[in-house]
């Protein structure tokens, strides 16, 4: 059967009207107004994702500065390559966001995605940030080569980068679902062993600006992943001849290829790492992946991890009053405007 391509949103069409008549492939003009949207409650995501806004220098890093070289040579080389791990995670979503607006007919999708882009790119400058504070360029750039060079890295992102690639080369309804499968395990899953690495660290009182960073990154990622998984939803039920048994039986399917590669790359770079239990990390990895599944409206794979096995993690990312406190004597302030917005699920 032929597939049918979608084409690019055109800019502004001012004989079609202001709601969009579907997410990808439908009619609007172009032109947004957030009282008048196919999904009203998406403004609510919209103002959430903007109160988020932080800036990579806004972090001090001169306790790291001076803490890296103390640091084991376990937990230098873990803290490197998982660098390079997020890079290789953050750089592509700013564009992969881009590209799956050009598609949306929807403007507030449109602009959804925009915030989400621009915070992806403020999120891969943080990494440049963070190394730049604790290592020479020569480092900073052998860091950035582990996404290129490292086998379990590149064996771990393979699946990443074969869909996204074809999403570019065949824009179609069943692309989009499939890429945004993978963007909701990016933003849910794949991030969750690397921010488990720096929280730990934090935990000892070690790499406390690293780890607010972390902290920033992981807040929205917890956002995107949200908004991801409403617009699969979204977009399977605009199109329900997409949800079929095939494509459910894929989705389950690449999640647990996902779980045992991230699963397997945690014990790559953490193995040697003081304070964190392998098994637990799995335990983790396999209840992000139900917690993924669920918000996307499918059943969970791994009935015996529906529950958080590392708690302490909350610790280090949410409070919900809204307001964040940083450890070890750092000062408390505000992440977002205490508002009905605040709040959001647990990790």
């Amino acid at each position: 059967m032929e597939k049918s391509l979608l084409e690019r949103a055109k800019t502004l069409e001012p004989q079609n009207p202001n709601k969009s008549t579907g997410l990808f492939g439908g009619q609007s003009s172009g032109i947004l107004n957030w009282n008048d949207i196919a999904y009203p409650h998406w403004y609510k995501m919209y103002k959430r994702l903007l109160g988020n806004y932080w800036q990579a220098d806004e972090v001090n890093m001169s306790g790291d500065v001076k803490q890296f070289s103390n640091l084991t040579a376990a937990e230098q080389e873990a803290y490197l390559k998982i660098i390079g791990l997020l890079s290789t995670l953050d750089a592509p979503q700013t564009r992969t966001a881009l590209l799956i607006s050009l598609y949306a007919t929807d403007a507030s999708v449109q602009s959804i995605m925009a915030v989400i882009a621009q915070q992806e790119a403020v999120h891969n400058e943080s990494y440049s940030y963070v190394l730049s504070s604790v290592v020479s360029l020569d480092e900073q750039n052998e860091s950035f080569q582990h996404g290129r060079k490292d086998p379990v890295l590149l064996k771990r992102n393979e699946q990443i980068m074969h869909q996204y690639n074809q999403f570019v080369e065949e824009p179609t309804i069943e692309n989009i679902l499939k890429t945004l499968v993978y963007t909701s395990l990016l933003e849910g899953m794949f991030f969750y062993s690397g921010f488990a690495f720096f929280y730990n660290l934090a935990r000892k009182n070690k790499m406390v600006g690293t780890s607010t960073m972390i902290s920033y990154i992981n807040r929205d990622e917890l956002e995107h992943g949200r908004f991801i998984a409403e617009l699969f939803r979204a977009t399977l039920a605009e199109n329900p001849e997409q949800n079929t048994s095939e494509l459910t039986e894929w989705v389950y399917t690449h999640f647990q290829q996902s779980v045992e590669l991230e699963i397997e790359w945690s014990h790559y770079v953490l193995q040697d790492v003081e304070g964190i239990d392998l098994d637990e990390m799995a335990g983790y990895i396999k209840y992000r992946a139900n917690k993924m599944l669920r918000m996307m409206g499918l059943h969970e794979i791994y009935p015996e991890h529906v529950e958080n096995p590392m708690k302490w993690i909350r610790a280090y990312v949410d409070n919900f009053d809204g307001t964040k406190t940083d450890f070890f004597e750092q000062k408390s302030r505000q992440y977002t405007k205490t508002s009905d917005l605040n709040g959001f699920d647990d990790l």
